[in-house]
């Protein structure tokens, strides 16, 4: 892969690739970009290869590469900011109670059609409506079935925010799918009824 690499243990390698598709998930959930997120997973993995040594053998070594991929996304959204205006995260997390603009109109990405195997098409709708920081946050918990410690660490915030934002966001999830029953319940109910009629000269004795 590299000339800085070494070489690492068949089963740490194997392990590691098996990752790669939900690695690839998230990285486009978090860039919404297919290019940026094959550039995030790469760059994920050779410092993972590189570090390899580091890793404790029997501990998560899926929770491992995801906090190596949200702190190497953090990096460059760091990096990316540098140039522009300084955002604080109580900005970030005051926006992230504000109802998201545009949700409606978000153009299909590979990883929309990916998750459409995956999930109902309501179930779907609602998670990519939900804002950024909980829609993370549950996505981590509910799809990748990561632990809170493990959420914790990877987006670098204490155990007791992650489980609000889950929280917050599943109730999120829970109205957004309550509203579309109704609505279909609504549209089934107003539907017109058409009416049995016997055929044209027959009647029923």
């Amino acid at each position: 892969m590299d000339e800085g690499l070494r070489p690492v243990a068949a089963s740490f390698e194997t392990e590691a690739l098996a990752c790669l598709d939900s690695l690839y998930r998230t990285a486009l959930r978090l860039t919404r970009v297919p290019a940026d997120a094959e550039d995030l997973v790469q760059e994920t993995y050779l410092k993972a290869f590189r570090a390899a040594d580091r890793f404790e053998p029997g501990t998560n070594l899926k929770a491992w590469l995801f906090t190596i991929l949200h702190n190497t996304a953090r990096n460059r959204a760091r990096d990316r900011a540098r140039d522009a205006v300084a955002i604080d995260s109580e900005a970030v997390d005051r926006a992230a109670d504000a109802p998201p603009i545009g949700g409606a109109g978000r153009a299909e990405t590979p990883e929309s059609l990916l998750l459409r195997d995956m999930l109902a098409p309501e179930l779907q709708a609602a998670i990519d409506a939900l804002p950024e920081v909980f829609r993370q946050a549950v996505w981590l918990r509910d799809v990748e079935e990561f632990s809170y410690a493990d959420i914790a660490s990877m987006l670098g915030i204490p155990a007791g925010t992650v489980m609000s934002r889950i929280s917050r966001g599943r109730r999120l999830l829970y109205a957004a799918l309550k509203e579309t029953q109704s609505s279909v319940v609504s549209r089934q109910s107003s539907a017109p009824v058409v009416s049995r009629r016997s055929p044209v000269g027959v009647t029923d004795e």
